[in-house]
């Protein structure tokens, strides 16, 4: 009878890990190799919208969040559920993750803690601290950094703070640099960027060093509540903490400026750094174009997009899809059509309403040949897509 219920139970065993193979890949019976399952399981969560599947999915691939792959999967999987209010399935599968003996460490704990603030499930985040922390596993910073992060997801700016005065002295845990520039980014964010003053008088008296973080983001708040007597400020102590003003600094004061629509403010500070040997990179210009496109100013636009392979600069997809798209909504589909073209030379091709957009807007123009040719291209592309475009290719002018 014993030997019978053993080989019952190794049936049951075999059969299952067969089954998980299966999910991931259900037309080989030869078993994946751990990068092959994280593959598949991004490639399957891209798509799958029943929250028992996704589940199915995250525990076939036996994701940790030691792989960047799997981070991302794990990233994908918590959204999806989110989407569809499953929250109980999060907790249970969180809840779950805990028995198993290669994840009992803190880095998981950590980064669970991130993921309930990706689901907004704060109180959650809260109890699994407590419990980690009994179970020896959050003892650190790097678990009070990943709790007040989960927060700063969450956008509970108030919990972040209760976080970041009470946790450390209730759990015995230092604070890092990590650990208040978490914070001055809550605040920041929240619109109390002068609380941030005692956070670095704080800092000195713990002998924390501030780092370009760290004044990077209270330029940041700074600009959003437009205080610009404190920029001022905050770029004096930088030089008093031997920071120097570069690039990254110069980058987001631009990008600051442009969100608040002052574009050309923020042209004007490119030409400070220029006066000053400051090289501005691809981000710099690639924020100002942004910020002329949302202002309607195309051709300011272009040019800057020009000027950049006269800097020698390489403009990333972003910024091709963000000049396409304005372009498009602008009318000039000619130009948006080449910059379209240039794109997907680098194999970065344009979402398919900015796609739609530039077809029916090359036929509007009496340019039809070439709309179904780019059709053509992003059919082959995208075939899952290939019905939808084929619908769109019917509407034009023949």
């Amino acid at each position: 009878m014993a030997l019978f219920s053993r080989i019952r139970s190794s049936t049951t065993v075999a059969s299952f890990h067969l089954r998980r193979f299966s999910i991931l890949s259900p037309d080989s019976s030869t078993p994946l190799t751990s990068h092959q399952k994280s593959r598949a399981a991004l490639s399957l969560l891209k798509s799958e919208q029943n929250p028992d599947r996704i589940l199915e999915i995250c525990r076939a691939a036996s994701l940790t969040p030691a792989s960047h792959l799997d981070r991302v999967a794990f990233s994908i999987a918590i959204s999806k559920l989110c989407e569809g209010n499953h929250f109980h399935s999060i907790d249970t599968f969180l809840h779950e993750l805990r028995s198993r003996p290669d994840l009992h460490n803190e880095r998981f704990a950590a980064h669970s803690l991130v993921l309930y603030g990706q689901a907004k499930m704060l109180n959650h985040a809260l109890k699994a601290f407590d419990d980690f922390y009994n179970e020896g596993l959050c003892c650190s910073a790097k678990s009070l950094n990943a709790l007040l992060v989960a927060g700063l997801i969450a956008k509970d700016y108030k919990e972040v703070k209760r976080i970041f005065v009470e946790f450390p002295k209730r759990y015995g845990i230092e604070p890092d640099l990590e650990t208040y520039n978490t914070a001055i980014k809550a605040l920041c964010e929240s619109g109390s960027s002068s609380s941030v003053y005692s956070i670095l008088v704080d800092m000195k008296n713990k002998g924390v060093k501030p780092n370009a973080t760290t004044f990077g983001t209270l330029l940041a708040g700074f600009y959003a509540e437009e205080k610009y007597e404190d920029v001022g400020k905050v770029l004096n102590l930088m030089k008093e903490h031997g920071i120097p003003v570069g690039v990254s600094t110069y980058n987001i004061r631009i990008q600051s400026l442009c969100k608040l629509k002052k574009s050309n403010e923020a042209k004007a500070l490119l030409q400070g750094m220029l006066s000053k040997g400051i090289k501005p990179n691809a981000v710099t210009i690639s924020h100002l174009i942004h910020g002329f496109c949302k202002e309607g100013n195309l051709e300011e636009a272009k040019m800057l997009f020009k000027s950049m392979a006269n800097r020698g600069l390489e403009p990333d997809s972003q910024c091709y899809f963000t000049l396409l798209h304005f372009l498009c909504q602008g009318g000039d589909f000619e130009t948006a059509l080449s910059i379209c073209k240039e794109s997907m030379e680098k194999k970065w091709f344009p979402n398919f309403s900015t796609m739609k957009l530039l077809v029916n807007g090359l036929a509007s123009i009496s340019k039809v040949e070439e709309a179904k040719e780019l059709i053509q291209i992003v059919k082959e592309k995208f075939p899952n897509k290939a019905d939808k475009w084929d619908e769109i290719e019917k509407g034009l002018p023949q």
